[in-house]
C-alpha cells in the first residue's frame, strides 16, 4: 500500500502557510516507511495515488508539490496523471519537483526540456530539488534553471549542521543564485529552534522542516492504517 504524507511549507517572516510536499510512503510490517527506491514503484500506482490524493484536497493555499525523479517524469502515466492532478488543484498550483536517482543517469536534458515545457504551458511549476545533493550540482541542474520558479536545499542530505562555515556558503550560494534568478528558495529539514534561528540570520523566508510540522498521512481509506 501506498500513501502521500503531506508537509507544510511556510514563509517564516509572516508566518502564513504557501503549500504543502506530498511525500510517498509505503506501509510495511514496522509502519509507513519512505520507499527504498522511487523508481521501483510502478508507474500506474504513482499515477492512481496522485490522482486520488489531489481529489481529496480542497486547500486554500497557493501550491502542492509533488517528487518526481527523471525516470517518472518521462513516463506517459505517470504525466496523464499529473494533468488530472492539477485539473483538480485549480487554482492551487501544482509543482513537479525533480529529484536525483541513480537509474536517472542515462536521462539527458533534451530528453527532458520537452516534457517539462508541456508542464510549464499547462501552469504547473518546476522545483530543483536537493540541490548540491549527490549529483545534483550547479552543474547538474544549470540547464533546467530557465525552466524552474524555485529551488529547494535539503539540510537533511548533510552531516554537517547550518552553523558549519562549508554548509553555510552552500546554502549562501544556492540563496544567491535564486535571487539572481527570481526564483522561490526553500530551505529544508530545519529540525530545532537552532536552525531556525540561523536561517533567520541568513534572511531565509521560506521553510520546511521537522520543526514546523512533521509530515502527516493524508488517508484515501477510512480503514488506511495510522
Amino acid at each position: 500500500m501506498y500513501r502521500y504524507f503531506i508537509q507544510p511549507q511556510l514563509n517564516r517572516i509572516n508566518n502564513t502557510l504557501i503549500g504543502y510536499e506530498l511525500l510517498m510512503k509505503t506501509y510495511t510490517e514496522n509502519g509507513w516507511r519512505p520507499p527504498v527506491s522511487f523508481s521501483a514503484i510502478p508507474a500506474h500506482t504513482v499515477a492512481d495515488v496522485l490522482v486520488a490524493t489531489t481529489s481529496k484536497l480542497a486547500l486554500k493555499i497557493p501550491s502542492v508539490s509533488v517528487n518526481l525523479n527523471r525516470t517518472q517524469l518521462l513516463d506517459d502515466e505517470v504525466n496523464s496523471a499529473l494533468i488530472k492532478a492539477q485539473n483538480f488543484l485549480r487554482p492551487v498550483k501544482l509543482v513537479v519537483e525533480l529529484t536525483e536517482e541513480p537509474s536517472d543517469k542515462h536521462i539527458t536534458f533534451d530528453l527532458l526540456e520537452p516534457q517539462i515545457k508541456r508542464y510549464l504551458a499547462r501552469g504547473m511549476e518546476l522545483s530543483l530539488d536537493d540541490v548540491d545533493s549527490g549529483d545534483n550540482d550547479f552543474s547538474h541542474v544549470k540547464g533546467l534553471l530557465p525552466y524552474a520558479s524555485e529551488i529547494k536545499f535539503a539540510l537533511q542530505n548533510f552531516d554537517e549542521s547550518l552553523e558549519d562555515p562549508v554548509l553555510h556558503q552552500r546554502v549562501e550560494f544556492w540563496q544567491n543564485l535564486a535571487h539572481q534568478r527570481n526564483l522561490r528558495f526553500i530551505l529544508e529539514g530545519i529540525e530545532d529552534t537552532h536552525d531556525d534561528v540561523v536561517a533567520d540570520e541568513l534572511r531565509i523566508d521560506l521553510r520546511q522542516g521537522y520543526f514546523y510540522g512533521k509530515p502527516h498521512l493524508l488517508r484515501l481509506a477510512p480503514d488506511d492504517p495510522a
